[in-house]
């Protein structure tokens, strides 16, 4: 078995697409539509299927691939907590589809099923360290981590030919986010939130102030004034704040925490929600602390349930005293 080393990663880099003509025609036959386009990713100018069959998505690819209506017939390990918050059709299609690897991709067993494209988004170092196995498997597109998420789904949307399910997604998006600004207006200008979570990887006896994430969505599509870091700093997510500081939190009238769709607290967050200190903070005992459910951001289907999540969190706001 050829094995080759995969990091995860998170988000990846623009991309800009244009179409390829097929070849010309004779005067009297119609010119036949073009069997390829041309894509420009991270990792150069790529000649990719007009309408691929056989995609193989590798690292952050396979989620918003499937999100967008995509059947990867290989899939590379998505992390349970992320699966299970994916609805149960995309569930089912990433089960159908071959894992070829987690940390590793197994190269023999993703050649074996004849892709006629490869999706990947992982660190520019794993990339390359495959990149030569992997392009002579199939044309691959790649993009590294820096994309914006919006950016990301056009990118995988366009590469993978599913611009009809985008078109849907990017429609309901504006008018959900349109929805909230109009309803909470006035709440929205004259109120300070902040968003706090503990993860799995937190540790012991902290939590963090999120200013990526959903919360980036919150802040930069809705308004909401939420703390972010400074300009050339790292994001507050980074920093494990120790429980004493829960008391800093009283300056802001709402705090936004982590639930699961069900709407109770996520079992890593339990732990702060039982605390007394969590119980005594001024938006806890005035029922200004909102749990919202934020199943990913790096595809419209989860950020469209997060607004949702939002949206109905923001209606059970008390008005101010």
């Amino acid at each position: 078995m050829t094995r080759t080393p995969l990091i995860a990663a998170f988000l990846g880099a623009a991309l800009v697409l244009t179409a390829c003509g097929g070849d010309g025609g004779d005067d009297t036959a119609e010119a036949a539509a073009p069997t390829t386009r041309s894509v420009t990713a991270d990792n150069g100018t790529v000649q990719v299927p007009a309408a691929p069959q056989r995609v193989a998505t590798i690292g952050n690819t396979t989620q918003p691939y499937i999100d967008l209506g995509g059947k990867p017939v290989a899939v590379t390990q998505v992390v349970e907590s992320t699966l299970t918050k994916l609805p149960a059709d995309q569930q089912a299609t990433y089960k159908a589809a071959t894992n070829v690897g987690d940390q590793e991709i197994d190269l023999e067993k993703l050649a074996g099923l004849k892709p006629d494209l490869i999706l990947v988004q992982i660190d520019d170092a794993g990339f390359k360290a495959i990149e030569k196995q992997l392009t002579s498997i199939a044309p691959t597109v790649s993009w590294s981590l820096d994309t914006e998420w919006k950016e990301f789904a056009d990118a995988i949307s366009e590469a993978g030919n599913t611009s009809a399910a985008l078109s849907q997604q990017k429609t309901q998006f504006a008018e959900k986010v349109a929805k909230i600004k109009e309803t909470y207006g006035a709440v929205i200008k004259d109120t300070t939130f902040v968003d706090i979570a503990r993860a799995e990887w937190s540790d012991p006896g902290t939590f963090y102030i999120a200013d990526i994430g959903c919360s980036e969505i919150a802040r930069d599509d809705i308004g909401l004034n939420l703390p972010e870091a400074a300009a050339g700093q790292d994001p507050l997510a980074y920093a494990n704040l120790p429980y004493e500081q829960l008391t800093s939190l009283s300056k802001y009238d709402v705090i936004t925490y982590p639930v699961t769709a069900a709407g109770q607290p996520t079992v890593p967050f339990a732990e702060v929600a039982n605390l007394n200190t969590w119980k005594a903070l001024p938006a806890v005992t005035s029922g200004r602390a909102l749990g919202v459910f934020c199943p990913g951001n790096n595809s419209y289907g989860p950020v469209l349930q997060y607004l949702d999540s939002l949206d109905k969190a923001l209606a059970t706001l008390p008005a101010k005293e």
